[in-house]
């Protein structure tokens, strides 16, 4: 066995050797010459949008004196889309959009354009903020308004990845028509279909509920793993087993790299293992190739299921009102799938958050004794590396301090990290530490630090907000 702390030397020389000062010296010239062209361009961009927006208020006016104003309409703004397609080197088609877009940004989100002219948010997070306020064409000036307000702060705070579902429901709460009917309607439409590539391969689309897919992609990913897991170091084992003669459903892991029906190693990457148990799934309901069975019994793969982390308020978990759940990292869920999922689990948590601040103050759970670890899922959701939003539920719980150096295993030194940013956080000068209420303080190879607050629920109920009232009837799920 090695010595763990000749191992942690071993670590903290090989982090030391990530660039010399010159080196870091600089990296930090570069990252201000990026973050000032980044500024030129914010400029830019800004402009360009004031402009296209003047260019189609232009073919409006144009048009204004037409007795057929709306073809006229459209036919101004057409000549207007074809001159600048010129400038562009773009078709007058995209142009035709753009001003569309710019107009929109312009005379219905006056606040968002300041905040992204003044560097307060990106372009990202004017994208978030625009496509989230479709819902609200019904609305009145003044809930757009406060929507808007309401977005702009959230997204001065985090990335636009990050903030992109939360700013979505809380555009939920100011349309006029529920978030639940028009997931109804929208899952009317789900379909299956084939898009033909290239050189015999094709696109198989599935349009599904989200926390469906979701779902199907997290057993495929925990399928495949478990696939390549048990790869006996040296001898990977065969990529693919016996085959019936015209058996579609042993085609699909057949693919090695050394042709069908050879018995070289399984070299199989994560995403090729993945879209072979996806086919074998649907071709014959069980994986080709289940390492983990021995002799003629089954193994553990086919009894792997799915995982989704979801944030439900407590008064949509009672059925008080139909507001939309947070399916973590991707987007709102509606209601009646959010109750279904909480009546089905076999575990679910109660998180109760300041009413002010909305950070976690504690977590119930029933069936499981893990207390830190359901408490740092409820807190986290997601990887606390700046921008990251991989769901909690696919990190790794990291000691901040290290335990090779004395670091507790407390709630106040753990915090998600994914593999990526874990190691990030062994093998490079990013240094970090934590502060009071789960708050990760990151300091950059140049010196930059970057604060990562404890992110609060985006849906999560606060006792100010659950009735007092008794009530002996059984919750709808």
């Amino acid at each position: 066995m090695s010595d763990p702390l000749h191992t942690l030397e071993d670590m903290d020389e090989y982090s030391g050797s990530m660039g010399s000062d010159a080196d870091v010296a600089a990296l930090a010239s570069i990252v201000g010459e990026v973050e000032g062209a980044a500024a030129v361009v914010r400029a830019g961009q800004v402009a360009e949008v004031r402009a296209l927006a003047a260019a189609g208020q232009l073919a409006a006016r144009q048009a204004a004196g037409s007795p057929a104003v709306v073809r006229a309409h459209d036919m101004a703004l057409r000549s207007v889309a074809a001159e600048l397609g010129g400038v562009l080197r773009v078709t007058d088609r995209t142009v035709q959009s753009r001003i569309d877009e710019a107009r929109d940004l312009v005379e219905h989100y006056a606040a968002t354009l300041a905040a992204w002219e003044s560097g307060r948010i990106t372009r990202g997070h004017v994208r978030v903020i625009t496509d989230a306020g479709s819902v609200l064409v019904d609305a009145s000036s003044e809930r757009r308004a406060e929507f808007e307000a309401a977005a702009i702060s959230r997204c001065e705070r985090d990335t636009p990845n990050r903030v992109r579902s939360e700013v979505e429901i809380l555009a939920e709460r100011f349309a006029e028509r529920s978030f639940t009917d028009r997931h109804r309607d929208a899952a009317a439409e789900r379909r299956v279909r084939v898009v033909p590539g290239s050189a015999g391969m094709s696109d198989l689309i599935a349009t599904l509920p989200t926390v469906i897919a979701d779902g199907i992609l997290d057993r495929l990913t925990q399928q495949a793993q478990t696939i390549v897991d048990a790869r006996e170091p040296g001898n990977a084992g065969s990529a693919f087993g016996a085959r019936g003669a015209g058996d579609l459903a042993g085609v699909s892991g057949a693919f090695g790299e050394s042709g069908i029906g050879d018995a070289e190693p399984d070299r199989r990457g994560i995403d090729q293992v993945r879209a072979d148990v996806f086919s074998d799934l649907l071709l014959s309901g069980a994986p080709a190739l289940d390492p983990t069975a021995h002799g003629d019994g089954q193994g553990s793969l086919g009894a792997i299921r799915a995982q989704v982390q979801v944030i439900v308020p407590a008064l949509t978990l009672l059925g008080v009102d139909d507001g939309p759940a947070d399916l973590v990292g991707r987007s709102p869920i509606d209601a009646d799938t959010a109750r279904c999922l909480a009546g089905n689990t076999h575990s679910w948590a109660r998180v109760l958050t300041d009413p002010v601040e909305g950070t976690v103050l504690a977590v119930d759970r029933y069936r499981t004794p893990w207390t830190q670890r359901r408490f740092l899922r409820a807190r986290d959701q997601h990887c606390r590396f700046p921008g990251c939003r991989r769901a909690a539920i696919r990190c790794e719980i990291d000691h901040t301090i290290d335990a090779a150096k004395g670091g507790p295993t407390a709630l106040w030194n753990l915090a998600h990290l994914c593999q990526r940013h874990h190691s990030m956080k062994q093998f490079t000068r990013w240094k970090v530490r934590q502060l009071p209420g789960g708050v990760l303080e990151w300091t950059s190879p140049t010196g930059r630090i970057y604060r990562e607050d404890a992110p609060a629920p985006p849906v999560a109920f606060t006792p100010a907000s659950i009735s007092t009232t008794a009530t002996d009837e059984p919750p709808p799920f």
